[in-house]
């Protein structure tokens, strides 16, 4: 299961961090948004580096649709609600700058990632609030109108179309845009105090330091455990479909995304709070939708991707706490990345220049706005969840009920551990506890996963660290 674009394009192997070093900014992490970062900075007369754990874009940015869009989901008449028409006007701009931003630089640097102008589309059946949203996006300034004409294989009632905006190759593009920079792969900091990072084998010590890890993992100060949460999603790479017009996304939940990269099509959806996936066939659902609406088609490849989701949904771009002038955090992009991650360079970028930056305030993780306490409170709720599931609910399941080639957490001599059951019937038991916070694992029958329902973190079948906030694999018993 790999995306299109980890199979059509490689980018360059960096060699690891072996002493330590200073500089003037440090960014942890090496996808999207950490290298938009770095090169902004870097072209703004910094120096910098990057420590990625893995390989540059080896996290979500090679999972993404990378539709590069202003378009948000069903948004901009909840925020103007919320935050009023300054802020919300914010927000939109930030986001169709940052559109103009790729287009400008792709186009200065000759950059070849088959960038490609598109409408993009919100369709729904419930026409009264599709008219409302266009209405309140064309308010705010963003090229958004209602429309009625579609070229989906599935009945709606309209759509709202917003105008220039643009899909491309996400790591074609950032193999250009990480070529010049100074990057340490397989270089996974664990821990950071103060102006020091610490790795396996070095560290570091910067006057400023960037969280763009996706999902940060310093829990304290900052609280971003209980701020939000990850969400999974999956897709489907098809050939013998139909082009459609545009990039297309269901305003209502549980909708489907359509967008074609040439002669194939995009379906993507069935998405899930993370942890949350126990009884598998998200794949299946979505294979089942693909023979209904495009029987002719064929599956080349599919993969699943893994967002943060704020609790106010706006991302946190800024510093990343009072009590830390000098650490700044990227983060809670939603389904919206790539735009989000131009956002961050622009912000950070100005924020560690010393200058005013005009869309800084909207996003700003300082911030605590009566409306998201909802939000956080339920972020809070869900972890301690599942904290009190891991104490107190003791499962039935023995290892012998374990179907072969799956997993599922059982006691074993008196211990609650999860184990994976592979073809020839050997057992392997981790510890069913998420290193980041404790929360109980559960099995992804999906993807063969430890899925931490809390906080987002991933291991694989054997207990090996997929994805983060946790730093540590699961300890095999």
């Amino acid at each position: 299961m790999e995306s299109i674009w980890s199979q059509s394009c490689q980018i360059r192997e960096r060699e690891p961090l072996q002493k330590d070093l200073k500089c003037e900014v440090a960014v942890i992490g090496a996808g999207m948004a950490g290298v938009l970062i770095a090169s902004a900075l870097q072209a703004s007369g910094h120096q910098v580096v990057i420590l990625e754990a893995n390989r540059i874009g080896s996290g979500q940015t090679r999972n993404t649709t990378a539709k590069i869009t202003s378009q948000h989901g069903m948004i901009y008449e909840t925020l103007i609600g919320a935050l009023g028409e300054d802020r919300a006007r914010q927000y939109a701009m930030a986001n169709e700058t940052a559109i103009q931003e790729y287009r400008s630089l792709i186009s200065s640097r000759k950059i070849d990632c088959d960038f490609e102008e598109r409408s993009a589309y919100l369709y729904g059946d419930h026409v009264g609030q599709l008219k409302a949203e266009a209405e309140a996006a064309a308010k705010l300034g963003l090229p958004a109108a209602l429309v009625h004409a579609s070229s989906l294989p599935i009945p709606t009632a309209g759509a709202v179309r917003f105008d220039r905006q643009a899909q491309f190759h996400p790591l074609k593009f950032l193999k250009a845009v990480s070529e010049p920079l100074t990057i340490y792969e397989h270089t996974s900091v664990r821990s950071v105090e103060e102006n020091l990072l610490l790795t396996e084998h070095a560290a570091v010590q910067a006057e400023h330091i960037v969280f763009a890890c996706h999902y940060p993992f310093v829990n304290f100060p900052g609280m971003y455990f209980a701020r939000m949460h990850q969400e999974r999603s999956y897709v489907l790479a098809l050939k013998d479909a139909p082009q459609v017009d545009g990039m297309w996304i269901g305003s209502e939940q549980g909708g489907y995304s359509f967008r074609n990269y040439g002669d194939l099509l995009l379906l993507g959806g069935e998405g899930h709070r993370t942890g949350e996936n126990t009884t598998g066939g998200r794949y299946d659902a979505l294979r089942q939708k693909a023979r209904e609406w495009f029987p002719d088609s064929q599956e080349v490849t599919c993969w699943s991707a893994q967002d943060c989701m704020p609790a106010d949904g706006i991302p946190y771009i800024g510093r990343y706490a009072a009590g830390r002038p000098n650490w700044y955090v990227a983060t809670g992009f939603q389904k919206w990345g790539m735009t989000s991650s131009m956002v961050s360079a622009m912000v950070l970028r100005d924020l560690i220049s010393g200058r005013e930056n005009p869309y800084a305030r909207v996003f700003d993780p300082g911030r605590l706005e009566l409306e998201a306490v909802p939000g956080i409170a339920a972020e809070g709720g869900q972890a301690v969840k599942g904290l009190v599931k891991r104490v107190f609910q003791i499962p039935e399941a023995q290892a012998a009920q374990i179907p072969v080639g799956h997993g599922g957490i059982v006691l074993l001599d008196g211990e609650k551990v999860g184990v994976y059951k592979d073809g020839n019937g050997d057992l392997y038991p981790v510890d069913i506890r998420c290193p980041h916070l404790g929360c109980q694992l559960e099995w992804n029958p999906e993807e063969y996963s430890w899925d931490c329902p809390c906080h987002g973190s991933r291991f694989d079948r054997f207990g090996h660290l997929i994805s983060g906030p946790a730093q540590e694999e699961i300890v095999s018993k």
